[in-house]
């Protein structure tokens, strides 16, 4: 693990018993609505640095936390959806001036309740995700697309003063249900 990360695991009551220091990763669970149902949830966060390798470990923590917690039926769509969420992290919250240290850290948070994983990211941009329509010979573009078509639901929150979180539920491959477009609301995916 890099040194400028900073990885926990911990087991809490989904109904708001997560720590202090995890309050982000409570309301984007509240946001989902995988919080108050009295269930106990695995919890894990990492907390990246700006270098070029921050992605690769937080995605190497992922798929080590979800085979330790039994959960590696949609690893890889988990995988794909914590990349995706952090690279956007990490291209809007850098400084505009060039300078690649962060302002913030920037923390992805995993939490396991019965079938459920969410994946959430905060980072210290108060800027709302848009989903973009690139055009088709564009490099870049369509994260927020990938991370719609791989999870349940997804959406974001603003922390006040600490920038937002942007997060992503996946269930078991038989829930799939609904998709959450901040903009629009509870959207159904088509059969």
């Amino acid at each position: 693990m890099p040194k400028e990360a900073f990885a926990s695991e911990s087991h809490a009551h989904a109904c708001g018993c997560l720590p202090a220091r995890d309050g982000w990763l409570m309301l984007a669970a509240e946001m989902a609505g995988l919080a108050d149902d009295g269930r106990r949830a695995r919890i894990a966060t990492y907390t990246i640095g700006g270098g070029s390798r921050s992605i690769t470990a937080a995605r190497d923590f992922t798929v080590a936390t979800l085979h330790r917690w039994g959960a590696a039926e949609r690893i890889s769509d988990i995988a794909v959806v914590v990349s995706e969420l952090l690279t956007n992290a990490l291209r809007h919250a850098l400084p505009a001036c060039g300078d690649t240290r962060l302002r913030r850290r920037i923390r992805l948070g995993l939490v396991q309740l019965g079938p459920c994983v969410l994946c959430a990211v905060s980072d210290p941009s108060t800027t709302a995700p848009v989903p973009q329509t690139p055009g088709s010979l564009a490099e870049s573009g369509r994260g927020l697309q990938i991370v719609c078509a791989l999870s349940d639901q997804w959406g974001y929150t603003t922390s006040g003063q600490a920038g937002k979180v942007v997060w992503a539920v996946l269930g078991q491959r038989a829930d799939r249900g609904a998709t959450h477009h901040p903009s629009f609301g509870i959207i159904g995916r088509p059969a």
